[in-house]
């Protein structure tokens, strides 16, 4: 894509709140879910994410999950909201594999029109995990919403 930009940077979990829907703490596969809470720095600048997984735990330690983030701050300096999908898996070494992308038509302020995909590789006892998104805001989108609000 012509206009594609790419940006990195790095996030934190702010908060991690999990809980086993079933069958139960001791059962494989089992399902969880989990509200999380992330900080985002660098191209991305969003304090305190709004993120909701579902988690299927396949063994103890291994499993895969699939979510919802919301994100609102700036991306390489446009400020507005999106939302990313994200789906991943997670290896018996607690390293946790994950791509997201940008759902269509979420963004919103000078991120309207905004697509774009990502990842990151998080392995165990990090504290800030490194990801990568390249993106494309369609040209005009933002002044074409903000001249017809008014």
């Amino acid at each position: 894509m012509p206009g594609t930009r790419t940006t990195t940077g790095h996030f934190t979990f702010a908060d991690w709140q999990e809980r086993v829907i079933g069958p139960g703490e001791d059962a494989n596969p089992r399902l969880a879910h989990a509200s999380v809470r992330n900080t985002f720095t660098g191209g991305i600048e969003a304090a305190g994410t709004t993120c909701e997984y579902a988690i299927v735990y396949v063994t103890e330690k291994t499993g895969s999950f699939s979510g919802m983030e919301l994100l609102t701050g700036r991306v390489d300096g446009r400020e507005g909201s999106f939302a990313v999908e994200e789906r991943g898996w997670f290896g018996e070494d607690g390293t946790v594999h994950c791509t997201f992308e940008v759902v269509p038509g979420s963004g919103s302020g000078e991120l309207t029109g905004l697509t774009g995909k990502g990842g990151f590789t998080a392995r165990h006892g990090e504290t800030a995990v490194a990801y990568r998104f390249a993106y494309e805001v369609e040209q005009g989108a933002a002044r074409t919403e903000l001249r017809g609000s008014a």
